[in-house]
């Protein structure tokens, strides 16, 4: 038998003898080189630490502009403890930095951290549309081994480019039995995305109408946490509800308990970009008004609906229609403008609107949200206060209580807020 070749031998040196890690330890590691190997030291890269926290982004933050004509970075960080349970850390603020120039580009701290930030497994404050949200803990205090999510909602300078890589600095301080113990650590530089925003025709025929439920706020599309097949993701990050608004400002007239008394129903759905139909669902029922129905089966959640391939890795999704009302089938091609189906009120949902987004995969569960644009639109309006889709109908009244907007007039390539009311 050949003799081994002694270069394939693992080398188990004492390098670690001795080693007491803590969360706060930093080790410069130093491996002596033995002769014909070379004589000089391996380093550790500077700032190497042990960090209490650890950090990952669950999408490539893409920055577009909204109807305040500032570009916004919306997306999440998942943060890790790495104590034990019984050590819990105090997080005091998150800095998001441009990792080039080290300029801090959006900060959270003391109650603007504690509104945007929360165990993974909590649910929404007030996502049920009726109760308030109570005022969240101030300061945040992430238990050890628990993770959290830190919902970021940037807001750029106008006029500032979005940064190339983004960097997060994490401050805080260990709770430990002996006393608080600070820390820094900069972690997760991130590529932001260099792909601009799809710039869409309006899904819905010329109007006005209430965009509920778009970024970026607390809302349950915004902060929509979902985890499937074993990976968190936020599905809905972008997606918009849209509901037809009259000439009062009304909703809904007559009956609320009646799907025909709602504006939005059997309105036309239209292509907003022209593609290739690559799924098609219906036959789900429409739900009576305006109760809030039972969770329906996962492949039901967005009800009847057409998905849209338009791009490499973009689909359009058009969700909650009339059952018996789709237009299309799988395989078609459609022109931008063309009828796909009618708003109905089926899957999750209470209320007639079209839940409208764009995709990366042809299925709902699981994809990411990428933001985007409309060619053209007007703000004539806004919405003040939280007014889920839930309680659309158990309003006292049908007619929203719109109020002027501080964005009213024509707007291009722009995402729509939350609450506005536009006219395409």
């Amino acid at each position: 038998m050949a003799e081994r070749d002694p270069r394939n031998r693992t080398c188990r040196g004492p390098l670690l003898r001795g080693l007491a890690a803590t969360a706060l330890a930093a080790v410069t590691l130093v491996a002596s080189a033995g002769p014909g190997h070379g004589t000089g030291t391996v380093r550790l890269a500077p700032g190497t630490q042990f960090t209490p926290l650890t950090a990952a982004v669950m999408t490539e933050p893409t920055p577009f502009e909204a109807t305040d004509g500032r570009t916004h970075l919306s997306y999440e960080l998942l943060a890790t403890s790495a104590l034990s349970s019984s050590t819990p850390v105090r997080l005091d603020r998150v800095e998001v930095l441009d990792a080039d120039s080290r300029r801090v580009v959006g900060s959270l701290s003391g109650q603007a951290l504690a509104e945007a930030a929360n165990p993974v497994g909590d649910p929404l404050p007030g996502a049920d549309g009726y109760t308030p949200p109570p005022p969240p803990p101030t300061p945040t205090v992430i238990q050890g081994s628990q993770q959290w999510i830190i919902w970021l909602d940037l807001i750029l300078e106008p006029g500032r480019p979005a940064p190339e890589v983004l960097d997060h600095h994490l401050v805080g301080t260990i709770l430990t039995p002996s006393g608080p113990a600070p820390f820094e650590e900069t972690v997760q530089a991130t590529p932001t995305g260099r792909t601009a925003p799809l710039d869409l025709a309006p899904p819905v025929l010329p109007g006005a109408w209430y965009a509920s439920e778009s970024c970026c706020g607390n809302t349950h599309h915004r902060r929509g946490l979902g985890p499937v097949n074993g990976r968190f993701g936020v599905p809905q990050r972008f997606a918009i509800d849209w509901y037809k608004v009259g000439e009062q400002g009304q909703s809904w007239e007559g009956d609320p308990a009646r799907l025909t008394s709602y504006l939005s129903y059997r309105q036309p759905v239209v292509a907003s970009l022209g593609g290739r139909v690559v799924e098609v669902q219906d036959g789900v029922p429409d739900n009576p008004p305006p109760v809030t129905p039972p969770v329906p089966p996962i492949e039901d959640t967005v009800g009847n609906h057409v998905t849209v391939e338009v791009a490499p890795g973009r689909y359009l999704l058009y969700a909650h229609l009339e059952p018996g009302s789709l237009r299309v089938r799988e395989g078609d091609c459609v022109e931008p403008g063309q009828t796909l189906g009618l708003i109905g009120n089926s899957g999750n949902s209470t209320t007639p609107h079209l839940h409208f987004q764009v995709m990366t995969t042809a299925e709902f569960f699981p994809t990411d949200s990428p933001p985007f644009t409309f060619r053209e639109f007007r703000v004539v309006g806004q919405v003040e206060p939280r007014i889920w889709d839930d309680n659309l109908g158990l309003q006292p009244t049908g007619v929203l209580p719109i109020t002027p907007s501080p964005y009213e007039g024509p707007h291009r390539s722009k995402y729509p807020l939350d609450r506005e009311v536009l006219e395409f």
